[in-house]
C-alpha cells in the first residue's frame, strides 16, 4: 500500500491531500491509498489525513476497533486528529522505517505534524512488540487549533464501550476487551472532541489496560528512537536492488 502518489515517499512535501471539508466532516468514502503501521503483533492501516482507519487488536485477526475503512459513516469507528480550517497534508515514511508522518495544515499555514508506529525493538534479549498504537502531534507554527476523535467500538463495530478516565488517562471498557489511552493532552477536550491549541507536543498511546512505568512523554519519545533504530538496522541487512530503494 502506497502513502504518495509519486514515486517517492522519504521526503515531506512530495503528496498533498484535501480529502475533507473545512468543517471537518468526514469523507463520504473511504480510500485505499494508505500507510501501514505494524511490529508483527499487530498493524494498522492510516490514510493520508493521518486518520486510523482499520486496526484489529490484540492480533492482526481479531477484533477490529477501528473500522471506518469499511464503514466511513458515523456508525464506524476511527481515531482521528481533525485540524480547524484544515487545507491540505503532506505524508510520508521516516527514512528506511515503518515510522510514518502526516503534516496538517489549515488555511492560514499552520500545522502540525503525526507520529504513528508501533513499538518494536530489542530489549532484555528479546523483542519487545506490544499491542500498542502510539501517535505524537508536534506543532509546526502558528496556534493550530485541533480536535481529537477517538471511538473505538468492539465486538465487530456492533459494542459501544464504556468510558472510565484518570487524570491522564482514558478506559475504553468492552465486554471482552478494554483499551487504556495513556496521554499528556488535556482529556477533558478529548473526552468532548472540543478543538484545543496545539502550543507543545502531545503525546497518545492506546493499547493494553495497564498503567505505564515511565513518564508518558518519556516513554512516548523513547518508543519512538528505539524503534526508529531497529527498522534502520534491519533496512541495512535488506539486498534491495537499487532501482526499487526509492520505492
Amino acid at each position: 500500500m502506497s502513502t504518495s502518489s509519486t514515486s517517492s515517499i522519504d521526503t515531506p512535501g512530495n503528496d498533498t491531500s484535501t480529502g475533507v471539508s473545512n468543517d471537518g466532516d468526514r469523507p463520504s468514502t473511504s480510500s485505499l491509498d494508505l500507510g501501514v503501521i505494524g511490529n508483527c503483533s499487530y498493524s494498522a492501516l492510516i490514510d493520508k489525513l493521518g486518520r486510523i482507519v482499520w486496526c484489529c487488536l490484540p492480533r492482526f485477526d481479531g477484533d477490529p476497533v477501528f473500522n471506518a475503512l469499511l464503514d466511513p459513516g458515523e456508525s464506524g469507528s476511527l481515531w482521528s486528529f481533525e485540524l480547524e480550517n484544515f487545507s491540505h497534508s503532506e505524508q510520508w515514511y521516516e527514512p528506511n522505517t515503518a515510522v510514518l508522518k502526516t503534516r496538517l495544515y489549515d488555511t492560514l499555514g499552520q500545522g502540525v505534524e503525526i507520529t504513528d508506529f508501533a513499538p518494536r525493538f530489542p530489549s532484555r534479549g528479546r523483542f519487545f512488540r506490544p499491542q500498542t498504537l502510539v501517535r505524537r502531534v508536534l506543532p509546526l507554527n502558528g496556534a493550530p487549533r485541533l480536535r481529537v476523535l477517538l471511538r473505538p467500538r468492539f465486538d465487530w463495530g456492533r459494542e459501544l464501550p464504556k468510558i472510565t478516565r484518570g487524570s491522564n488517562h482514558v478506559r475504553y471498557v468492552g465486554t471482552e476487551m478494554t483499551l487504556r489511552l495513556n496521554t499528556d493532552a488535556p482529556i477533558s477536550y478529548l473526552l468532548d472532541e472540543t478543538a484545543f491549541v496545539v502550543s507543545r507536543p502531545f503525546n497518545f498511546l492506546l493499547g493494553p489496560d495497564e498503567t505505564l512505568t515511565g513518564g508518558i512523554g518519556d516513554t512516548a519519545r523513547s518508543f519512538e528512537q528505539e524503534t526508529v533504530t531497529y527498522w534502520r538496522n534491519w533496512s541495512r541487512s535488506l539486498a534491495t536492488p537499487l532501482e526499487w530503494q526509492g520505492a
